[in-house]
């Protein structure tokens, strides 16, 4: 995949004002240092146009390369966004059912794989990350990655007959923002959250 945090997207940072961003984004502005400050998914996050660098606060937990390509794409998207309560699955959105296999096939099969059965553990782990409770699937958790940034995972429980099956849902309003390669990188941090614990306090 393309490292989508090129330089020129700090440089769009700092040609936009950043009152303007703020607004849009309800991240916090650093006169001083000339730094964005924002909490994205319970971990807060700094970053620093100037320097073209992105940081947890303190450094707090380890940066995931695939979550700062979304979390610089949505700094510097120009559309504020508004939440539909509609979920959809990647294969809903125009172009998904080709972009979203081969390489770009999403691995909840990762998050599976830890999980199994342990429908407790997930839920525990759900809990953990801030997910409030959802009426779908065996098991449905969302998640406000941002206040205006909603995800969904679901869980089904294998038997003899079908494996367990883990899926991820989007807010309808992310198609009218961002692009799919965004919307990827996005899912691929959520799925190593989850199977591999990084940002778990």
């Amino acid at each position: 995949m393309p490292n989508y945090t090129s330089p020129e997207h700090f440089h769009r940072l700092m040609e936009e004002y950043p009152d303007t961003i703020c607004k849009r984004t309800g991240c916090r502005y650093d006169e001083k240092n000339k730094r964005f400050s924002m909490d994205a998914w319970t971990v807060q996050y700094e970053v620093d146009p100037s320097g073209k660098r992105i940081y947890t606060k303190n450094n707090q937990q380890p940066l995931h390369e695939f979550f700062e390509i979304f979390l610089i794409h949505y700094l510097i998207e120009e559309k504020t966004i508004q939440p539909t309560g509609e979920w959809i699955s990647e294969k809903d959105m125009t172009g998904g059912v080709t972009f979203f296999r081969g390489p770009h096939d999403i691995p909840t099969d990762r998050i599976v794989e830890k999980f199994g059965n342990d429908i407790d553990r997930l839920g525990l782990e759900c809990e953990k990350l801030s997910g409030s409770r959802i009426e779908m699937a065996d098991m449905a958790y969302r998640f406000d990655i941002f206040p205006n940034i909603h995800v969904a995972l679901l869980y089904w429980i294998g038997d003899e007959d079908f494996p367990a099956e883990a899926k991820i849902l989007y807010d309808s309003s992310l198609l009218d923002v961002f692009a799919l390669d965004v919307i990827f990188a996005l899912a691929i941090a959520i799925c190593d959250r989850f199977a591999d614990g990084i940002w778990t306090e």
